[in-house]
Protein backbone atom coordinates (compact mmCIF):
# COMPACT_ATOMS: atom_id res chain seq x y z
CA UNK A 1 0.00 0.00 0.00
CA UNK A 2 0.87 3.73 -0.87
CA UNK A 3 2.54 5.07 2.22
CA UNK A 4 0.15 7.43 3.74
CA UNK A 5 2.13 9.89 6.19
CA UNK A 6 3.25 9.93 9.71
CA UNK A 7 0.76 8.45 12.58
CA UNK A 8 0.25 10.91 15.38
CA UNK A 9 2.26 8.97 18.26
CA UNK A 10 -0.10 9.29 21.07
CA UNK A 11 0.40 7.49 24.62
CA UNK A 12 -1.29 4.85 23.70
CA UNK A 13 0.30 3.82 20.59
CA UNK A 14 3.66 4.31 22.09
CA UNK A 15 3.21 2.25 24.59
CA UNK A 16 1.91 -0.29 22.08
CA UNK A 17 5.21 0.25 19.80
CA UNK A 18 7.48 -0.02 23.12
CA UNK A 19 5.59 -3.38 23.66
CA UNK A 20 6.52 -4.45 20.69
CA UNK A 21 9.79 -3.06 20.64
CA UNK A 22 10.40 -5.02 24.32
CA UNK A 23 8.94 -8.22 23.62
CA UNK A 24 11.21 -8.64 20.42
CA UNK A 25 14.32 -7.76 21.96
CA UNK A 26 13.49 -10.39 24.90
CA UNK A 27 12.41 -12.98 22.13
CA UNK A 28 15.59 -13.06 20.24
CA UNK A 29 17.66 -15.38 20.70
CA UNK A 30 20.66 -12.44 19.73
CA UNK A 31 20.31 -8.50 19.10
CA UNK A 32 22.42 -6.35 17.58
CA UNK A 33 22.19 -2.43 18.49
CA UNK A 34 21.94 -0.32 15.23
CA UNK A 35 21.36 3.13 14.79
CA UNK A 36 18.15 3.75 15.75
CA UNK A 37 16.93 0.38 16.82
CA UNK A 38 18.20 -3.26 16.61
CA UNK A 39 18.66 -6.46 14.67
CA UNK A 40 16.41 -9.45 16.26
CA UNK A 41 18.05 -12.91 15.26
CA UNK A 42 17.17 -16.52 15.96
CA UNK A 43 19.04 -19.19 14.03
CA UNK A 44 15.98 -21.50 15.22
CA UNK A 45 14.38 -20.55 12.91
CA UNK A 46 15.83 -18.80 9.87
CA UNK A 47 12.32 -18.84 7.38
CA UNK A 48 10.17 -17.10 10.21
CA UNK A 49 10.50 -13.18 9.73
CA UNK A 50 9.21 -12.13 12.65
CA UNK A 51 12.45 -13.57 14.42
CA UNK A 52 14.87 -12.57 12.23
CA UNK A 53 14.46 -9.08 11.17
CA UNK A 54 14.97 -5.11 12.06
CA UNK A 55 12.95 -2.71 14.17
CA UNK A 56 13.89 0.74 14.09
CA UNK A 57 12.37 2.42 17.03
CA UNK A 58 13.72 6.13 16.49
CA UNK A 59 15.32 8.26 14.37
CA UNK A 60 17.91 6.84 11.76
CA UNK A 61 19.29 7.22 8.63
CA UNK A 62 17.02 5.78 6.26
CA UNK A 63 19.63 5.64 3.23
CA UNK A 64 22.08 3.37 5.14
CA UNK A 65 18.89 0.68 5.80
CA UNK A 66 19.14 -1.33 2.62
CA UNK A 67 23.00 -1.67 3.49
CA UNK A 68 22.21 -2.65 7.08
CA UNK A 69 19.86 -5.68 6.22
CA UNK A 70 22.03 -6.89 4.05
CA UNK A 71 24.82 -7.05 6.17
CA UNK A 72 22.87 -8.52 9.35
CA UNK A 73 19.99 -10.21 7.50
CA UNK A 74 22.22 -11.64 4.37
CA UNK A 75 22.20 -15.13 5.69
CA UNK A 76 18.64 -15.06 5.44
CA UNK A 77 16.66 -15.48 1.64
CA UNK A 78 14.46 -12.45 3.01
CA UNK A 79 14.93 -9.08 4.49
CA UNK A 80 12.33 -8.06 6.98
CA UNK A 81 12.38 -4.31 8.41
CA UNK A 82 9.51 -3.28 10.79
CA UNK A 83 9.56 0.66 11.90
CA UNK A 84 7.63 1.14 14.87
CA UNK A 85 8.70 5.08 14.92
CA UNK A 86 6.14 7.08 13.10
CA UNK A 87 8.08 9.55 11.93
CA UNK A 88 11.22 7.32 10.67
CA UNK A 89 8.22 5.73 8.57
CA UNK A 90 8.01 8.69 6.55
CA UNK A 91 11.80 8.49 5.55
CA UNK A 92 11.98 5.19 5.03
CA UNK A 93 9.15 4.09 2.95
CA UNK A 94 10.56 5.67 -0.12
CA UNK A 95 14.25 4.46 0.26
CA UNK A 96 13.44 0.39 0.69
CA UNK A 97 10.38 0.55 -1.97
CA UNK A 98 12.80 2.35 -4.29
CA UNK A 99 15.47 -1.16 -2.98
CA UNK A 100 12.88 -3.26 -4.04
CA UNK A 101 10.71 -3.69 -0.79
CA UNK A 102 7.20 -4.40 -0.15
CA UNK A 103 5.61 -1.98 2.14
CA UNK A 104 2.56 -3.05 4.56
CA UNK A 105 0.46 -0.90 6.85
CA UNK A 106 0.05 -2.70 9.75
CA UNK A 107 -2.83 -0.91 11.97
CA UNK A 108 -2.26 -0.83 15.65
CA UNK A 109 -5.63 -1.17 16.94
CA UNK A 110 -6.86 -1.04 20.71
CA UNK A 111 -9.91 -2.35 22.56
CA UNK A 112 -12.48 0.13 24.38
CA UNK A 113 -15.04 -0.51 26.42
CA UNK A 114 -15.97 -3.67 29.26
CA UNK A 115 -14.87 -6.46 27.63
CA UNK A 116 -16.62 -9.53 26.81
CA UNK A 117 -16.99 -12.71 29.06
CA UNK A 118 -14.83 -15.15 29.07
CA UNK A 119 -15.42 -18.61 26.99
CA UNK A 120 -16.18 -21.87 29.14
CA UNK A 121 -14.64 -23.82 26.82
CA UNK A 122 -11.14 -21.59 25.99
CA UNK A 123 -8.19 -22.67 28.18
CA UNK A 124 -4.62 -22.13 28.23
CA UNK A 125 -2.68 -24.70 26.70
CA UNK A 126 1.08 -26.19 26.20
CA UNK A 127 2.43 -25.94 22.98
CA UNK A 128 2.23 -29.74 22.72
CA UNK A 129 -1.16 -29.61 22.27
CA UNK A 130 -1.59 -26.59 19.40
CA UNK A 131 1.21 -27.82 17.46
CA UNK A 132 -0.83 -30.40 15.15
CA UNK A 133 -3.26 -27.81 14.81
CA UNK A 134 -1.11 -25.53 13.79
CA UNK A 135 0.66 -27.58 11.38
CA UNK A 136 -2.77 -28.14 9.42
CA UNK A 137 -2.55 -24.67 9.65
CA UNK A 138 0.71 -23.56 7.87
CA UNK A 139 0.13 -26.41 5.36
CA UNK A 140 -3.18 -24.91 4.26
CA UNK A 141 -1.65 -21.62 3.83
CA UNK A 142 1.50 -22.52 2.55
CA UNK A 143 1.23 -25.79 0.54
CA UNK A 144 4.35 -25.58 -1.45
CA UNK A 145 7.13 -24.58 1.68
CA UNK A 146 9.56 -27.02 2.52
CA UNK A 147 8.55 -29.29 5.54
CA UNK A 148 11.50 -27.47 7.51
CA UNK A 149 10.07 -24.28 7.02
CA UNK A 150 6.47 -25.27 8.45
CA UNK A 151 7.79 -26.77 11.10
CA UNK A 152 10.29 -23.95 12.30
CA UNK A 153 6.93 -21.86 11.96
CA UNK A 154 4.90 -23.71 14.05
CA UNK A 155 8.06 -24.37 16.90
CA UNK A 156 8.80 -20.63 16.99
CA UNK A 157 6.44 -20.08 19.15
CA UNK A 158 8.25 -21.26 21.40
CA UNK A 159 10.49 -18.64 21.53
CA UNK A 160 7.83 -16.34 22.63
CA UNK A 161 7.77 -17.73 25.92
CA UNK A 162 10.32 -15.29 26.46
CA UNK A 163 8.94 -12.13 24.82
CA UNK A 164 7.11 -11.32 28.47
CA UNK A 165 6.58 -11.60 32.17
CA UNK A 166 3.14 -13.85 31.35
CA UNK A 167 2.51 -15.38 27.73
CA UNK A 168 -0.69 -17.52 27.42
CA UNK A 169 -1.77 -19.90 24.58
CA UNK A 170 -5.13 -20.04 24.53
CA UNK A 171 -7.07 -22.69 22.01
CA UNK A 172 -10.88 -23.28 21.72
CA UNK A 173 -11.89 -27.55 22.27
CA UNK A 174 -14.65 -28.59 20.94
CA UNK A 175 -16.81 -31.29 22.82
CA UNK A 176 -14.30 -34.03 21.31
CA UNK A 177 -11.31 -32.69 22.43
CA UNK A 178 -10.02 -30.80 18.90
CA UNK A 179 -8.54 -27.57 18.89
CA UNK A 180 -10.54 -25.35 17.15
CA UNK A 181 -9.36 -22.02 17.56
CA UNK A 182 -6.12 -20.73 19.80
CA UNK A 183 -4.71 -17.01 20.28
CA UNK A 184 -1.65 -15.63 22.07
CA UNK A 185 -1.90 -13.14 25.07
CA UNK A 186 1.49 -11.26 26.32
CA UNK A 187 0.89 -8.97 29.71
CA UNK A 188 3.22 -6.49 30.78
CA UNK A 189 2.20 -5.74 34.26
CA UNK A 190 4.33 -2.90 34.97
CA UNK A 191 2.93 -1.20 31.95
CA UNK A 192 -0.82 -2.51 31.75
CA UNK A 193 -0.34 -3.33 28.31
CA UNK A 194 -1.33 -6.45 26.98
CA UNK A 195 -0.96 -7.85 23.15
CA UNK A 196 -3.02 -10.14 21.22
CA UNK A 197 -1.60 -12.41 18.71
CA UNK A 198 -2.26 -14.80 16.25
CA UNK A 199 -6.24 -15.20 16.42
CA UNK A 200 -6.83 -18.03 13.85
CA UNK A 201 -9.65 -20.54 13.90
CA UNK A 202 -8.94 -24.09 12.29
CA UNK A 203 -10.54 -24.33 8.60
CA UNK A 204 -13.18 -26.95 9.14
CA UNK A 205 -14.17 -25.49 12.38
CA UNK A 206 -15.11 -22.14 10.62
CA UNK A 207 -18.20 -19.81 11.34
CA UNK A 208 -19.05 -21.84 14.69
CA UNK A 209 -17.84 -18.83 17.29
CA UNK A 210 -14.81 -20.15 18.28
CA UNK A 211 -12.51 -17.47 17.04
CA UNK A 212 -15.22 -14.58 19.08
CA UNK A 213 -14.78 -17.47 21.93
CA UNK A 214 -10.55 -16.98 22.14
CA UNK A 215 -10.92 -13.16 21.43
CA UNK A 216 -13.54 -12.96 24.07
CA UNK A 217 -11.53 -14.72 26.93
CA UNK A 218 -7.91 -13.17 25.81
CA UNK A 219 -9.63 -9.64 26.26
CA UNK A 220 -10.95 -10.38 29.62
CA UNK A 221 -7.86 -12.23 31.19
CA UNK A 222 -6.11 -8.92 29.97
CA UNK A 223 -8.97 -6.84 31.94
CA UNK A 224 -8.31 -9.23 34.58
CA UNK A 225 -4.46 -8.73 35.17
CA UNK A 226 -4.57 -5.03 34.80
CA UNK A 227 -4.07 -4.86 30.81
CA UNK A 228 -5.98 -1.22 30.55
CA UNK A 229 -4.47 -1.06 27.16
CA UNK A 230 -5.41 -4.02 25.43
CA UNK A 231 -4.16 -4.27 21.54
CA UNK A 232 -3.53 -6.45 18.64
CA UNK A 233 -2.21 -5.76 15.12
CA UNK A 234 -4.28 -6.06 11.72
CA UNK A 235 -2.82 -5.26 8.08
CA UNK A 236 -4.24 -2.47 6.72
CA UNK A 237 -5.62 -4.04 3.22
CA UNK A 238 -7.04 -7.44 4.92
CA UNK A 239 -10.34 -8.04 6.30
CA UNK A 240 -9.94 -9.32 9.83
CA UNK A 241 -8.95 -5.37 11.11
CA UNK A 242 -13.35 -5.26 10.36
CA UNK A 243 -13.94 -8.32 12.14
CA UNK A 244 -11.99 -7.07 14.98
CA UNK A 245 -13.43 -3.50 14.74
CA UNK A 246 -17.09 -4.59 14.79
CA UNK A 247 -15.62 -5.97 18.24
CA UNK A 248 -14.86 -2.77 20.25
CA UNK A 249 -11.23 -2.59 18.50
CA UNK A 250 -10.26 0.91 17.07
CA UNK A 251 -7.17 1.83 15.04
CA UNK A 252 -4.52 4.00 17.27
CA UNK A 253 -2.03 4.23 15.04
CA UNK A 254 0.30 2.47 12.23
CA UNK A 255 3.24 0.50 11.97
CA UNK A 256 4.80 -0.22 9.02
CA UNK A 257 6.24 -3.63 7.15
CA UNK A 258 9.36 -3.45 4.62
CA UNK A 259 9.71 -7.14 3.54
CA UNK A 260 11.97 -8.42 0.45
CA UNK A 261 12.20 -11.82 -0.08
Amino acid sequence: PRHRGATVSTPAFRRCAGFLAAFAHRRAATTVPLPGGFAALDDAFPYSHDDNQILITGPTDARALPDLADTHLGHLWHRLITVLDPHAADACAPVLTAAGYEHAVILVMTHAGTPPAAAPHVHDVAHARLRPALTRSWRTLLPDAPADAVRQLVERRTARLRGADTVHFLAASTPDGQVAAWADLYLDRATGTAQIEDVRTADVHQRAGHGDAVLATALRRAAESGGTTRFLLAEADDWPRHWYARRGFGVTGEVHAFLRA
